[in-house]
């Protein structure tokens, strides 16, 4: 019989920390964040640290972090200083792969959407564009950002006002009510592994 674990996460280093926050807070939605700099380059990047905070007005936030070799702020982050706007692409089961193929560190002037194999559709009340594969997509624009840390591990809350959302045939319906058959979300886990979110059940 295994007895109980504690942990003191002053005794640990960044990657195992990282992998026992996301091994524990699990599933995450993930945040398939679009955006564009002031040069009109558009940008793609998932982020699994990720949630709604309050719904008047509808808030969300996510976290670009700090991480080796480059220790450098994300395009995504320096675009959302830069422009107060973003579009956070929600993933399921069929667009997946294509929002792990951009999980990777490219040149600021390389366009993820054609790496993820998917088509950028013009939002309505933002530049960046959104993901017109995506399941739902939510228009944003920047409330604020705080700063974690500037070391590895560390990183910025960016958190955002939702301005206008998009819900791709038969997820959404006029009772406000979304459609998991339809939908069909999955979850992040740690580092490339997710996790499918059909078993539903209540509680009464």
């Amino acid at each position: 019989m295994s007895l109980p674990s504690a942990v003191d996460p002053a005794s640990l280093d960044i990657r195992a920390l990282f992998n026992i926050l996301t091994g524990s807070i699990v599933p995450r939605p993930i945040a398939w964040v679009s955006t564009i700099d002031r040069q009109g380059r558009i940008n793609l990047a998932p982020f699994s640290l990720f949630t709604a905070v309050c719904a008047k007005p509808p808030t969300v936030v996510f976290c670009p972090g700090y991480h080796a070799p480059y220790f450098r702020e994300k395009d995504t982050y320096r675009n959302i200083a830069a422009t107060g706007e973003f579009v956070i692409n929600f993933v399921n089961e069929a667009t997946v792969k294509a929002m792990d193929a951009t999980a990777t560190e490219v040149a600021a002037e390389v366009d993820e959407f054609k790496i993820a194999g998917v088509t950028a559709i013009d939002s309505d009340r933002v530049k960046p564009p959104r993901v017109a594969e995506s399941p739902i997509s939510f228009e944003c624009t920047l409330h604020e950002i705080l700063t974690i840390g500037l070391t590895e591990g560390g990183g910025h809350i960016v958190i955002g006002t939702v301005v206008y959302m998009h819900f791709a045939s038969g997820i959404y319906t006029d009772d406000n009510h979304i459609h998991f058959d339809k939908y069909r979300p999955i979850g992040g886990l740690v580092g490339h592994s997710y996790t499918h979110i059909d078993d539903l059940f209540g509680v009464e």
